[in-house]
């Protein structure tokens, strides 16, 4: 083995002399015992050492290695995040407590956050809509980047790559703080080309379909991140305010967008790293305000918040159906600002009772332009208001409990085709794709649980119940989506989405062994989803916005075992069971179920004249046969994965190097949750991603 070989070499003990030693990073970060103690439900707390050592490409494929979270990919650079199996708008994604809004509906873009600029994660599995509110129903990723500098000046710089689609990028940050002003600011750029498959070929719709150079043409992008914070603090007061801006341009594989690209006079093999038609443009701006005041027993928060995300899709201007060869290459835009009020208090009551309340609104208006329709103009305004309770009768037991009261109206405007459609010889009508529409929602939620701790365990428990209200795709989408090659319609009488869900968490550690079980069950009285249908209309399969009644329940494992001071064992794993128990494909599962995978590693670490690390890895997927028809069963699979990592001082500074390599066989599978799998695309073969920083 090549690689493993030469990450030995790269990371031995041949360095200058160092007196620093890494955090350790076995189980996801600091997953301390206090952390674990403050919530009952199963949370871990992620550091930026694990994000830099674990670097993979965009920030999910990073997170890929934690048990129960997964990145749904579409193209080289563009991941959403899934927790246990729920994503899309059933998890909540905040940025230094405010709630992330883009298009999450949309299955081909990324989070439109700078990942270098992060410095830690909190991820919660399971519901937490008792704080969080709609879309909290599967769990919550809080990103931090709000670290707050303690010298007068200091900064970081970053180079990293990947081999398999040529990704090249910088990324770099400045802070300081000086009496009681502090500032951040950081830039990251990068860009990649179209990325290669171990096949030199694909099937679409019978068609076979030649890959040049094995790559997937016209997946070539690029992003431009950047981000300013000035703050003031003192004694019990904080504030800060915090401007970015996250701009990605990326192709479309230009043979998913239709047949009819076999057509085009674009020279897609010309280069692979130019971005032809069609491709997407999403910028996201966000500017934010957080304040803290507190005294000895309470202490108020206040976060407000504009976001605005700008998202176009642009194709060769082509007929489909009736629709005549449209001007201009503007298929769809979507142009999205929010509004984003949060407040909240915590009361010390006494020395073991903690009492917190809050309340959240959000203001939502989404424009739609182009020739091309899939979900209407729209605007919604939704507030909430949650009490919560933490009481410690026992210095080994924490309870805790909550509910919270949620609102919110969509307004969805009507759209008319702007051509026109024969109905009959003499008479043609211009058709509604979708009709005005306003809905209310209303919704109670509660929460309660427990956490014990002696000795060695861990034992946690968490009751509670979830909502999430329609969004305006679900009830008025009406059109092709072509990246991911359906028809899709929906719902304009689907009921606000509830969940009810027992989560367990237990934990046993040592000084050699680390073992955490965390099994739940999950009762969906009224799933919301896209379900296939037999039926085609404008040439694609049609899917269409139903709810059933479904089962959920499933569990991750995870064990780390020292075998001596220097060698580690890693054994991790998840599964996911989900039944439909009603509607019209009652005994079946849910489209695109996550199969259960194990990983098995092998750690080595070394503290010589420096510090440093290099692990093994064995990913195993299991064989999806659990589908919903037409959809088909995905062949189990299982790759080769490296990681390494390692810390110099030079002078003051820190050197880092990480190197992480993903099928080093290059092995040719499907991940049954990837769309491209339905055009017999594989994932991407083998791939190095490789970072340097320093630290100054």
């Amino acid at each position: 083995m090549i690689i493993p070989l030469l990450a030995a070499a790269l990371f031995s003990c041949a360095e200058p002399d160092s007196a620093v030693r890494l955090d350790d990073v076995i189980v996801v970060g600091n997953a301390t015992r206090d952390f674990q103690m403050k919530s009952s439900q199963t949370a871990l707390q992620i550091n930026r050492d694990y994000i830099d050592n674990n670097f993979s490409g965009s920030l999910m494929q990073t997170l890929e290695g934690i048990p129960g979270v997964k990145a749904m990919s579409i193209g080289s650079g563009q991941s959403k995040p899934i927790i246990r199996g729920l994503g899309f708008n059933r998890m909540a994604v905040t940025e230094n407590g405010i709630k992330h809004e883009g298009q999450q509906w949309g299955d081909d873009h990324g989070l439109e956050i700078d990942q270098f600029n992060v410095d830690r994660i909190e991820l919660i599995k399971g519901p937490a809509t008792l704080k969080y509110g709609s879309d909290a129903i599967g769990g919550v990723l809080n990103l931090y980047n709000n670290f707050i500098p303690s010298v007068p000046f200091e900064g970081s710089l970053n180079l990293f790559g990947r081999s398999n689609n040529e990704q090249l990028g910088v990324s770099a940050k400045i802070g300081g703080r000086k009496g009681r002003v502090f500032y951040r600011a950081n830039i990251t750029l990068l860009d990649y080309a179209d990325y290669k498959v171990p096949t030199d070929s694909i099937q679409y719709y019978s068609y076979y379909i030649r890959l040049k150079d094995k790559r997937l043409r016209n997946t070539a992008g690029l992003e431009n991140d950047g981000s300013v914070m000035l703050g003031y603090m003192e004694h019990r007061f904080q504030s800060y305010l915090r401007i970015s801006d996250s701009y990605s341009k990326s192709g479309f594989f230009a043979n998913a967008h239709g047949l009819e690209v076999r057509l085009s006079d674009i020279d897609y093999d010309h280069s692979c790293r130019d971005i032809d038609l069609p491709y997407q443009s999403v910028n996201h701006f966000k500017i934010l305000n957080h304040t803290t005041w507190y005294n000895d027993h309470m202490s108020v928060v206040a976060d407000l918040a504009f976001q605005n995300n700008l998202r176009k899709e642009l194709s060769e201007p082509v007929s489909h159906g009736y629709m005549p060869i449209p001007d201009g290459s503007l298929e769809r835009c979507f142009d999205k600002s929010t509004y984003t009020m949060n407040l909240g208090t915590s009361i010390s009551l006494t020395e073991h009772n903690e009492l917190q309340f809050g309340v959240n609104t959000e203001y939502q208006d989404n424009n739609r332009k182009g020739w091309g329709f899939i979900i209407p103009d729209f605007e919604t305004m939704s507030w909430g208001a949650y009490v919560y309770d933490r009481y410690e009768p026992h210095k080994n037991l924490q309870l805790n409990a909550g509910a919270r009261f949620d609102a919110a109206r969509t307004h969805i405007h009507s759209y008319y085709d702007w051509y026109e459609t024969p109905l009959s010889e003499t008479e043609s009508v211009f058709l509604q794709r979708s009709a005005e529409l306003k809905r209310r929602f209303t919704s109670v939620t509660w929460s309660a649980g427990a956490s014990y701790n002696k000795n060695n365990w861990i034992l946690k428990a968490n009751i509670g119940k979830a909502f999430r209200m329609p969004i305006p795709k679900e009830l008025g989408v009406n059109g092709v989506n072509y990246h991911i090659f359906r028809y899709e319609r929906g719902n304009a009488e689907l009921n606000p989405e509830e969940s009810y869900q027992l989560d367990a968490s237990v934990i046993f550690s040592n000084k050699k062994l680390y073992i955490q079980f965390d099994p739940y069950l999950n009762h969906f009285p009224n799933y919301i989803y896209l379900s296939p249908t037999a039926d085609y209309v404008e040439g694609l399969q049609l899917y269409h916005y139903t709810q059933a009644k479904v089962l959920r329940y499933g569990f991750e494992a995870q064990l780390n075992y020292k075998i001596d001071t220097k060698l580690e064992l890693e054994l991790k794993g998840e599964y996911l069971y989900a039944e439909q128990q009603s509607g019209e494909k009652k005994g079946y599962t849910l489209p695109f179920s996550v199969p259960w995978s194990v990983d098995a590693g092998l750690k080595y670490s070394f503290v010589c004249k420096g510090d440093g690390f290099v692990g093994l890895n064995a990913h195993i997927v299991g064989k999806q046969d659990e589908i919903v028809p037409p959809e088909q069963p995905t062949p189990g699979y299982w790759t080769l994965n490296l990681t390494a990592g390692k810390q110099f001082m030079l002078h003051k500074n820190t050197l880092r190097v990480a190197l992480h390599a993903d099928n080093l066989l290059n092995k040719r599978y499907y991940d049954h949750t990837s769309y491209y799998r339905l055009i017999d695309v594989p994932e991407p073969g083998r791939n190095i991603s490789m970072m340097i920083g320093l630290q100054f």
